[in-house]
C-alpha cells in the first residue's frame, strides 16, 4: 500500500507547479488548468488505488458509474438535469468515500463519450469524485431522505459554480465583473441541476442507499468453518 505514495506526491507537485503557471502566466491557463486536473486525477486514482477493494466491489463500482452514465445520457434532452451527483453522493454514503468518488469520476468519464469529451472532462470528473467524497465524509447526516435531498440540492449548485470557476480562469478575463456575468448566464441551468437533484434524491435517494448497503454487507461476509 505504500508504493501509491510516489504517484500520488508526483501527481500533487505538478498540480502546484501548473497552478503557479496559471498564476504567472493567466495567458496560458486554459493549458495549465487542464495539467492541474490531470494530475488531480491521477493522484486521486493512485488514493483510491491504496484503498481495499476486492474485484466486487470494483464490478459495484463499475455498475454504478454506467447506470449513473446512462441515466445523464437518458436525460440529456432535459438541461443540465441528471442522476449522476444523487448517485455519487449515495454512493459515499452507503459505501464509503473512495467508492463515491470512483463513482462521480467514472460516470462523467463514460458518459462524456457519448455525449462529448472536452477540456471540461477532467473538471467534470473531479467535481462528481467531489460530490461523492462528499457523501462519503458527511455520510452519519445524510442517511434520513430530507437532510440528502437538501445536499444534492445544495451541491448541484456547487458543482455548476465549480464548473463554471474554471471556465472564467481559462477562456475570461480574470475579473470578478466577467466570473459574476458567466455565473448569471447560466443560472437558470444551475436551478434545474440542483431541482433535479431534489427531486431524484427525495424520490429514491435512502432506498438506493439501503439497497447499496445490502449489497455492501454480502461483498464483506465471510464463511468460517467450524
Amino acid at each position: 500500500r505504500g508504493r501509491p505514495s510516489l504517484p500520488r506526491f508526483l501527481a500533487l507537485g505538478a498540480a502546484v507547479a501548473a497552478a503557479v503557471w496559471t498564476v504567472v502566466r493567466p495567458e496560458d491557463a486554459a493549458l495549465a488548468l487542464l495539467l492541474v486536473a490531470a494530475a488531480l486525477i491521477v493522484a486521486g486514482a493512485a488514493w483510491l488505488e491504496s484503498g481495499p477493494g476486492s474485484s466486487k466491489e470494483l464490478v459495484l463500482i463499475a455498475t454504478l458509474a454506467a447506470a449513473a452514465a446512462a441515466g445523464r445520457v437518458l436525460f440529456a434532452a432535459v438541461p443540465n438535469v441528471q442522476p449522476v451527483t444523487v448517485t455519487a453522493v449515495v454512493a459515499g454514503v452507503a459505501l464509503g468515500p473512495r467508492a463515491g468518488m470512483a463513482v462521480g469520476g467514472l460516470a462523467a468519464l463514460v458518459s462524456n463519450f457519448y455525449l462529448g469529451q472536452g477540456a471540461y472532462t477532467p473538471w467534470q470528473m473531479l467535481a462528481w469524485a467531489g460530490c461523492g467524497l462528499i457523501g462519503g465524509l458527511a455520510a452519519p447526516l445524510l442517511r434520513r431522505r430530507v437532510p440528502l435531498a437538501l445536499t444534492c440540492f445544495a451541491l448541484g449548485f456547487a458543482f455548476d459554480a465549480f464548473m463554471d470557476f474554471w471556465e472564467w480562469l481559462s477562456f475570461y478575463p480574470h475579473t470578478w465583473q466577467a466570473f459574476a456575468a458567466l455565473y448569471l448566464r447560466g443560472i437558470w441551468f444551475d436551478a434545474a441541476h440542483a431541482g433535479g437533484n431534489f427531486v431524484l434524491a427525495l424520490a429514491a435517494g435512502p432506498e438506493l442507499r439501503r439497497l447499496l448497503e445490502r449489497y455492501a454487507r454480502r461483498l464483506k461476509a465471510e464463511v468460517i468453518w467450524a
